[in-house]
């Protein structure tokens, strides 16, 4: 099979999809891997690392996607990119279709394109394996950055997240215990921090909770406990998803309120259209912005600041798929492999995800029949 690694052309995405190990292990397999020009640059893959593990190079992102009938990126291609895949071709990457708009929907089912979202490939037990790695990255890089959004030249009320002696440590309140929230508890703990985490399940609690050092107290997500938290929260983390869905609104802006002034909030939840109601898409060239004298960070796609290292992770996690896909072609590989059948979004011009199909009115075909 022909399979193309294109660059992404999203403002701040850093990563490309495979790595060169990667690459060689498709070649060794007998397929051809096309890589547009200095595409894995900003993740620290040359084009030569890339010929050398058997790779040809394509000059434009057009002769890619002329040449193949598999393409692998990364961030969400823009709607007005839609039209430049070809008539059936598989495209892999974080799709987010659930906030994508409806015309940019209905071009991918007209071009009859295969979408399958890594985002919501899922195991049989609920695990999904791309999703938890990337936000497993997230989570850490969540607090890091978190801590430097609490200084003065930040914008933030000038605490220290861990504290010091005789001065208490910030208070990180973490909304989801899910893979996000969970290692951001974690990690932020290990730094210091007083941390809270909410969830509406307390199985999820429970888990962060014997994950944590000195168990960390934790709170069921109602309306009620989400305000009493907003109000000792220096740093709110907002780490709520929903598998291929649009992510529940929970924080409302009357509930910004009871927050401390120039007090933080992180949404990572923006990816799928994030959980507070005064939440919209940022980049880093200008982070952050303030609504009601609270502080908002909105930047999805975090793990692209640590690109060379969630290259990794994200190749560790996505090539099994891959190479199933390209040895089998994606129609075989969609019945032996549950996963990548509950991944896949449309396919040959049908929606076969059946809540994606509610939300844009259009027929749901259960994959197996499209």
């Amino acid at each position: 099979m022909d399979i193309g690694l294109v660059k992404d052309r999203r403002l701040f995405e850093h990563r490309i999809g495979l790595t060169p190990p990667a690459v060689r292990a498709l070649t060794q397999a007998g397929h051809r891997v096309w890589v547009e020009d200095d595409a894995g640059l900003e993740a620290g893959f040359s084009n030569e690392a890339y010929r050398e593990a058997g790779g040809t190079i394509a000059w434009s992102e057009d002769e890619v996607l002329m040449r193949t009938q598999f393409v692998i990126r990364v961030s969400p291609p823009a709607a007005s990119e839609y039209e430049r895949f070809q008539p059936g071709q598989i495209i892999l990457g974080s799709w987010h279709l659930a906030v994508a708009p409806e015309e940019g929907f209905r071009t991918l089912l007209d071009r009859k394109l295969t979408t399958v979202g890594i985002e919501i490939i899922e195991e049989d037990d609920g695990h999904a394996p791309v999703l938890e790695a990337m936000s497993e990255i997230a989570g850490r890089l969540a607090v890091i950055i978190g801590s430097g959004l609490l200084l003065n030249e930040f914008g933030g009320k000038g605490l220290l997240i861990n504290g010091a002696p005789g001065i208490p440590p910030a208070s990180l309140v973490i909304l989801g215990a899910g893979t996000l929230g969970g290692e951001a508890a974690r990690f932020g703990r290990g730094m210091g921090a007083h941390v809270v985490v909410l969830d509406r399940d307390v199985q999820a609690l429970r888990r962060v909770q014997r994950s944590t050092p000195d168990e960390v107290p934790t709170m069921v997500a109602t309306p009620t406990n989400i305000e009493k938290a907003l109000a000792f929260a220096d740093l709110f983390l907002c780490a709520v998803a929903v598998h291929g869905e649009r992510t529940p609104v929970l924080v409302t802006r009357e509930m910004l309120k009871s927050m401390k002034p120039r007090s933080v909030i992180m949404d990572l939840s923006i990816d799928q259209g994030g959980c507070c109601e005064t939440s919209r898409p940022t980049d880093f060239s200008n982070p952050t912005y303030e609504v009601d004298g609270i502080i908002h960070f909105c930047v999805p796609n975090l793990p692209s600041t640590a690109s060379r290292a969630s290259t990794r992770v994200l190749t560790n996690s996505i090539l099994p798929y891959v190479m199933e896909i390209a040895n089998k072609g994606f129609e075989q590989a969609a019945r032996d492999n549950s996963a990548l059948c509950r991944g896949t979004y449309t396919h040959h011009g049908r929606c076969v995800r059946e809540g994606l199909a509610a939300s844009f009115g259009v027929d749901y075909t259960p994959l197996c029949d499209a």
